[in-house]
């Protein structure tokens, strides 16, 4: 690979939400804020809906590793589940042992007594749903009903959803309207600006051990955000594509050249065959200063180590 080409310790450029290269982007922590400032008013349905590859999972991931110790979290990646086994797969987060117990009912009573046990101890319960979008809707009302579960003084416990726009329309429906009532909060991820991408390459070169000059051109930089209309996943899987490019040619420098040639080897990736000139031209002193200042930052921070 081209690790050693470039000098990093790692790729910099994967799709795993790791959140040890999160950048933090404005809207990413907007929605951060948006969503603690949520929990801790102790609100009961939160809502973060986003298109595809604008990365909500990294979120997910970031605000599980965020959250204070007085919070037990049960998080639920794929939730595409009936509701039995929505409530199994709850218990299971929570620590709950049903023994082989099958009663809906009887879950039930032990997810409510687990949950009233740790509100004693002055802790809150969070779920926390991926993918929310593919919850069945008899699954969706069971978590309504869920959480129902409350004292006379308190919630005992919060649930965040995560999903693409298809959330939204499915909570449009009438049979959901006493869910979509409960959602007290909401936040719509939006998608890079160019300047926002600059920084964002930037910073995951940095993280990833990147210590040269900086290797992509303003023009570079604005042509990856006409084709991957700053979604973070297409962003990466084309600026790994281009580094690949440029470690096969013995080059450091990515040209329009190989951004070309990932786009063309990328799907719903897509460049314009119109005349760049002019657009790029009123971006490129912007984005050169914002790309040259975080690879001062990078810098700077190992000076200061």
């Amino acid at each position: 690979m081209y690790q050693n080409h470039y000098g990093l310790r790692e790729l910099p450029f994967t799709l795993t939400p790791n959140t040890s290269f999160y950048c933090d982007l404005e809207g990413h922590r907007s929605a951060l804020e948006v969503l603690l400032t949520a929990l801790q008013t102790g609100e009961g349905f939160i809502k973060v809906v986003g298109e595809v590859g604008t990365g909500k999972t990294l979120l997910c991931r970031k605000l599980l590793n965020e959250l204070p110790e007085n919070y037990v979290t049960a998080y639920i990646p794929n939730p595409y589940l009936s509701p039995e086994e929505l409530r199994a797969q709850i218990a299971q987060e929570l620590q709950i042992d049903l023994h082989g117990e099958h009663s809906q009912q009887r879950v039930t009573q032990a997810i409510q007594q687990r949950l009233l046990d740790i509100n004693q101890q002055d802790k809150t319960v969070v779920i926390v749903l991926d993918e929310a979008q593919a919850l069945p809707s008899d699954s969706l009302e069971a978590l309504r009903l869920i959480s129902n579960l409350e004292t006379e003084s308190r919630k005992l416990l919060h649930i965040v959803l995560f999903g693409q726009p298809e959330l939204d329309e499915r909570l449009a429906a009438r049979e959901h309207r006493q869910l979509r009532q409960r959602i007290s909060f909401s936040y719509h991820l939006q998608a890079m600006s160019v300047q926002e991408l600059a920084r964002y390459i930037s910073h995951r070169l940095h993280i990833g051990g990147y210590k040269g000059p900086p290797m992509m051109s303003a023009k570079v930089v604005a042509m990856l955000h006409q084709a991957s209309r700053g979604i973070p996943r297409l962003a990466n899987v084309l600026c790994h594509k281009v580094l690949l490019l440029s470690y096969g040619e013995g080059v450091y420098s990515i040209t329009p050249k190989h951004v070309r040639m990932a786009v063309d080897d990328t799907e719903d990736a897509y460049l314009p065959n119109a005349n760049w000139g002019w657009w790029l031209l009123g971006l490129s002193a912007v984005v050169a200063a914002i790309l040259a200042f975080g690879y001062y930052q990078g810098w700077l921070a190992e000076y200061l180590a």
